[in-house]
């Protein structure tokens, strides 16, 4: 065996059509650019268009492979419309990283039914009807969800999180891969601070760890510094 041998291919996920739902901020975008460096033919999928476009063009220019999908995953139609989009293109989906990190900054005793629905939506129902529409039509298709983080100890995101690792973990039963992965807070919008999980869905996404499924994966993050306000020279 020789050291080349062993070497890390430079784009060990080429080949592969992966759709990133929220591509347009935070964890979405962030995984989108990480996947098409590694290699990946990606699907951003959002509701800014311009921010896609934006974001497809740039990764174009470094070498990648990325087009913008305007759809609110929240909306089954929308999905299936961007799914049936990225079949036409490639003829193949491989993978789905679907972002359900929705929060609120609204105390439990404060928070409306109106509020919990857009969680519930945003992060439950979506996620639910992924996994089924793969086990329904995409024969092999994986699926990695970004769930809720676990800097938000609220009462209304327990049932949220819960429900997403029950998913995750017996999806098998309806021939779904899937894994979870819990980042420790909020996206920052830093690319180095946030790496940690871009490099795990990456991880998740090569063909070395295809075995892997209904794992539940807690991802430690560096703690966002706090900005300095400059002091100012007294007049």
């Amino acid at each position: 065996m020789t050291a080349s041998s062993l070497s890390v291919p430079p784009r060990p996920l080429a080949g592969q059509v992966i759709a990133v739902s929220g591509a347009d901020q935070g964890y979405g975008r962030l995984t989108a650019a990480a996947l098409a460096r590694a290699g990946a033919s990606v699907a951003l999928i959002g509701q800014s268009t311009e921010t896609l476009s934006s974001l497809a063009s740039r990764l174009e220019q470094q070498g990648g492979t990325a087009f913008p999908i305007q759809a609110d995953v929240t909306v089954v139609m929308d999905w299936l419309s961007a799914q049936e989009r990225i079949l036409e293109l490639f003829g193949q989906l491989g993978g789905i990283v679907h972002v359900a990190d929705r929060r609120t900054q609204t105390h439990f005793t404060a928070l409306s039914e109106g509020e919990w629905m857009e969680l519930f939506n945003a992060n439950l129902k979506s996620s639910v009807a992924i996994a089924q529409i793969i086990a329904r039509r995409l024969n092999g298709t994986w699926l990695t969800l970004i769930g809720p983080h676990l800097d938000d100890t609220d009462v209304q995101v327990w049932p949220q999180r819960g429900a997403l690792e029950g998913l995750v973990r017996h999806a098998w039963r309806g021939g779904v891969r899937a894994n979870l992965i819990l980042p420790a807070r909020a996206s920052s919008g830093d690319e180095t601070l946030d790496a940690p999980v871009s490099d795990t869905v990456v991880a998740l996404a090569a063909p070395g760890l295809a075995h892997l499924s209904g794992t539940v994966l807690d991802v430690p993050l560096p703690d966002v510094p706090k900005l300095r306000v400059p002091e100012m020279p007294y007049l």
